[in-house]
């Protein structure tokens, strides 16, 4: 009997958990992006926009395993709304970013987090990759540590991209 109700609390703890992590949102930080093209962006114009936040770094091999599919997730939304720019974390050297964007030909606005700004408006972030998707409204809706269950993330894009604005 006392396992039991053990049992029963703890699922309703982790429901009650879930429900909190599943409906919590929170509004994206107002922070400026420098792109590798030289362009300011304001978190605030991005507002009316699904938009996909990546930090990662040149020096991380799961960012790297990762962007193939981070690319073709920007090529099939894009013309949807989507928006995604992909943000070099702080230690990462401009040179290095700037030749494998090329390299890649990475559709999508790299930005340079030469002050550490970026990373930390979006709660200090250290590892990579982490990747924010962002609604029309300028909130988060998921943050993914480590590579995304790209599967997942394209159904909630759908869904996302599918609201009106």
């Amino acid at each position: 009997m006392k396992d039991k109700l053990i049992t029963t609390l703890v699922a309703i703890s982790i429901a009650i958990g879930a429900f909190f992590m599943i409906t919590h949102t929170s509004r994206a930080p107002e922070v400026r992006f420098m792109t590798l093209a030289g362009e300011s962006i304001m978190a605030s114009q991005l507002r009316g926009k699904v938009v996909l936040v990546n930090f990662w770094a040149t020096s991380c091999s799961v960012c790297l395993r990762e962007m193939p599919q981070l690319i073709a997730t920007h090529r099939r939304f894009a013309n949807q709304g989507l928006e995604t720019i992909a943000v070099a974390m702080e230690y990462d050297p401009p040179n290095r970013v700037k030749a494998y964007a090329d390299s890649k030909a990475l559709p999508f606005k790299v930005a340079l987090d030469a002050n550490g700004l970026v990373a930390r408006g979006f709660d200090d972030v250290r590892a990579t990759p982490t990747t924010y998707l962002i609604d029309r409204r300028g909130e988060i809706v998921h943050r993914y540590l480590g590579e995304p269950d790209f599967a997942a993330l394209h159904a909630q894009l759908a869904r996302l991209l599918a609201q009106p604005g």
